[in-house]
């Protein structure tokens, strides 16, 4: 095996936020922070969701919306989609534009003439 070309592996404790819980295990990731468990400096990584917290594990379900993404969305496109205001807009620009539409047209097209069967 060739010598220093594979990342380094170092002890970690895993930590949980939503559930709490901690688990310690060995990784080539690290962290800024270290805790001694048993003599041993361990880089701390937290963990929004763990096979502690997700409830495909679990069996709950559970909301977790950390980056605020529902509401950033509101802003973003605050009353362009789906919103009783945008709605009643849409419709009276529709209204405005109508009567254009219900011009007579200029001559009246004749249906079109059927096939002769095949025999």
């Amino acid at each position: 095996m060739k010598k220093d070309i594979h990342p380094r592996y170092h002890p970690v404790v895993y930590h949980d936020t939503s559930a709490g819980t901690e688990f310690v295990s060995r990784s080539t990731q690290k962290s800024g922070e270290v805790r001694k468990i048993d003599g041993v400096d361990h880089y701390v990584i937290r963990l929004e969701i763990s096979s502690t917290s997700h409830p495909y594990y679990t069996g709950k379900q559970k909301f977790v919306d950390t980056a605020g993404r529902i509401e950033k969305f509101q802003k973003k496109f605050a009353g362009k989609y789906g919103s009783k205001a945008s709605m009643a807009a849409a419709a009276a620009a529709a209204a405005a534009a109508a009567p254009a539409a219900a011009a007579p047209a200029a001559a009246p097209v004749a249906a079109p003439v059927a096939a002769p069967a095949k025999k």
